[in-house]
């Protein structure tokens, strides 16, 4: 079968390239999935540079998340059914024809759900619902998060309007609040501009911002920290800048902040499947009402990863860079 390979770590647009494997066979408690669409996360970006949490050993095929078609069972195996179609995040080596998945942690696809939609619905909106619920903000509250325009900014500001959350949405160029008007997200502010703090206060009336979600890192999470309320918590979600967080005294000090990390994946493995499957409900929903929406820019055949990491990297993205291996 076709599959992306890396030799080694660096550029995703220098180190990915395509390559051959054996067709996997599946085995206990596995099912082989015939990739139909699978997402460019930073995440996945971030591994195959090898700055991630963890370093596949090499050569190695990487890619978190898809839908597919169930291909193969495993010989103790009877759901879900060959020829189903099936979501998962939380996978490995995704970007090839063919993959294998715990039969356990497959997710069946509605009819009424894209794959467009399917392929890039666990691993982001997921993490930000969890993340939502992990803010224990009331109705009424205020949050501010940073990258606003991305995947999980996105999702947040949705799920929190459809709680009576409210989210000041930072974004770092004056044409993201048009992206971001454009999908119904209000209250959106460039940090491009001088004084964007007063814009902040004017949006809340100075009520308090309880909560503050930081997905860039560096001084990033210093400005942001700046227009957080005394006693509040500051989330650090991300570190797309590379650069360590940077808290000044006066945020962290005089305000009695409390900082702390969030990690999806983590998050998941604590998380009781009862309480999964009623977040991932609440996102089915949330796509078919059209209050969640995840678009594809655009669509890459896995012999051109490199490209399709390229496309990903480009600020001002309308949808997500997928692979396909039709």
């Amino acid at each position: 079968m076709r599959t992306v390979i890396i030799e080694s770590f660096g550029d995703p647009k220098e180190v990915l390239a395509l390559g051959e494997r054996p067709l996997p066979e599946p085995g206990p408690g596995q099912i082989r999935v015939r990739m139909r669409m699978s997402p460019i996360h930073n995440h996945d970006l971030a591994i195959v540079r090898g700055v991630y949490g963890y370093k596949p050993p090499l050569p190695a095929t990487p890619g978190t998340e898809a839908v597919g078609i169930v291909d193969a069972l495993g010989d103790d195996v009877s759901a879900p059914a060959k020829g189903q179609r099936v979501m998962m995040a939380g996978a490995s080596a995704t970007w090839a024809e063919y993959f294998l998945a715990p039969a356990a942690k497959l997710i069946p696809v509605p009819d009424a759900l894209p794959d467009e939609a399917a392929c890039q619905l666990i691993a982001m909106p997921l993490s930000a619902a969890m993340l939502l619920e992990d803010l224990q903000l009331k109705p009424g509250e205020w949050m501010v998060q940073n990258t606003a325009n991305g995947a999980v900014g996105k999702t947040v500001a949705g799920l929190a309007k459809a709680r009576g959350i409210h989210v000041v949405n930072l974004v770092r160029r004056d044409a993201g609040i048009a992206e971001l008007e454009a999908l119904g997200i209000a209250n959106a502010v460039s940090t491009e501009q001088a004084g964007w703090q007063d814009r902040v206060k004017a949006i809340t009336g100075e009520a308090p911002i309880l909560r503050a979600v930081d997905s860039i890192g560096g001084d990033a999470a210093n400005q942001i920290a700046g227009v957080m309320a005394v006693g509040g918590t500051l989330v650090s979600f991300g570190a797309m800048s590379g650069k360590p967080l940077v808290i000044g005294a006066d945020n962290l000090i005089f305000k009695q902040a409390t900082v702390k990390g969030f990690w999806g994946a983590k998050r998941s493995e604590s998380t009781p499947p009862a309480e999964l499957a009623r977040l991932i409900g609440e996102l089915m929903k949330a796509v078919a009402t059209g209050s969640l929406k995840l678009p594809v820019e655009a669509a890459f055949d896995i012999a051109r990863a490199g490209e399709a990491a390229a496309a990903s990297d480009v600020p001002g993205r309308a949808g997500k860079i997928v692979l396909t291996a039709a």
